[in-house]
């Protein structure tokens, strides 16, 4: 008689056996339903034509992927088969994936491209300028490359005067578009800084992927200080150097975008100092002739008869405008002193002095005898006012 199981009893027995037996595993599938959890795990399935299983990939091995897993890309993950008692499923443990090819991340990355061109965060019109003389440059690379190195050289070359700040970061592999990201945004903090530049050497597409990933591209899409991308070689372009608001073909041409040549400064001087010397000297050959000319003129050969002529001229016409001035003062003399007299003629005093009389009535003067009234009326002396009965 077959021995009779409990569910877990039976599961327990799965478990062990399928755990055991498949301990160690290499699947090329592809991915589908993949979703990133808040906490950092992985959760997606990996399929082919006839068949799907579900895979978890914890965030402890994930950190170790270069590039973020995209559905419909075909990956070969390494992990082991593992089951979920309370439910009965099993599921591939994965602890780590890898491209099936060069050509799946060639495809990633032009879905990607596509993506964001589709975005507009390729377009012209959001790309910063270059400052000419730049102050300060931010730096985003991996500070023990030789990257690095070229780049300080061809600043001490070419502009010595420029301050450079370095963000150090990873630039292959697991997790180095995080620390990029981060070095960006870092760099952002420090209105101060003018340039940043993003960049490594050159390498295999693996090696370049972390300038491939989404999150690099949009932190430097909303980057506030220009971003030049100097990744890889001439042959190399990468999602960062088409978002990037200048793209160099490598690191060290990326700092000669960046700065000013001091040879051109030395150059430009000189010319500047020769042509303005020339310049000058030809200004005061001029200003001489037109000055020598002046003095050979008729006017300064004989000033002092231009004085004296002048001065004849001014006394002439002073003596007229005084002479004149003269005249008018008489004649208006004469007109104020006959005026003068016809109003003092018909002052009213003058002649109550001499023994004349005014009669008010009603506070109006009296004129005619068939004016007065039979009434009170006013009578005004020169010296004295009286009031009157009119019978």
């Amino acid at each position: 008689m077959a021995t009779v199981l409990t569910v877990s009893e039976l599961t327990k027995e799965i478990k062990q056996t399928l755990e055991d037996k498949f301990d160690q595993v290499s699947v090329e599938g592809e991915i589908s339903n993949f979703k990133a959890h808040i906490s950092g795990h992985w959760y997606f399935s990996l399929k082919d034509a006839n068949a799907s299983i579900s895979c978890a990939m914890w965030k402890g091995f994930n950190n170790y992927v270069i590039f973020t897993p995209q559905d419909g890309m075909k990956v070969i993950i390494n992990g082991k088969i593992t089951v979920y008692p309370p439910r009965g499923n099993y599921q591939i443990d994965v602890r780590s994936m890898k491209p099936a090819g060069v050509g799946e991340l060639q495809a990633a990355f032009e879905a990607l491209k596509q993506k964001l061109s589709d975005e507009g965060l390729f377009n012209e019109e959001f790309k910063k300028p270059i400052p000419t003389f730049p102050k300060k440059i931010g730096i985003v690379t991996a500070i023990d490359g030789a990257a690095f190195k070229d780049m300080i050289s061809v600043a001490k070359r070419r502009f010595p005067l420029v301050e450079l700040v370095i963000a150090p970061t990873r630039v292959q592999g697991a997790g180095a578009a995080e620390m990029i990201v981060k070095s960006i945004e870092l760099l952002n903090k420090h209105k101060e800084i003018d340039i940043i530049i993003v960049g490594r050497g050159g390498g295999s597409i693996e090696d370049l992927w972390a300038f491939n990933e989404e999150k690099v591209a949009r932190a430097i899409f909303a980057s506030e200080i220009p971003i030049i991308s100097g990744v890889g070689h001439e042959i190399d372009f990468t999602i960062a150097d088409f978002v990037a608001d200048l793209r160099a073909p490598t690191p060290s041409a990326a700092m000669e975008l960046a700065t000013p040549d001091k040879n051109e400064f030395f150059a430009f001087i000189s010319e500047f100092s020769y042509t303005t010397t020339q310049n000058l000297v030809d200004l005061c050959t001029g200003s001489y002739r037109k000055i020598s000319d002046i003095l050979n003129s008729y006017g300064f050969r004989m000033p002092l008869d231009l004085v004296r002529r002048n001065s004849q001229q001014v006394d002439s016409l002073t003596y007229k405008l005084l002479q004149n001035i003269g005249n008018k003062m008489l004649i208006y003399n004469s007109k104020l002193s006959l005026l003068t007299q016809r109003i003092e003629a018909h002052d009213v005093k003058r002649s109550l002095k001499k023994g004349f009389v005014l009669v008010q009535q009603d506070s109006k003067y009296i004129t005619r005898a068939n004016k007065l009234k039979k009434e009170s009326a006013s009578l005004i002396f020169y010296d004295n006012k009286i009031d009157a009965e009119i019978k």
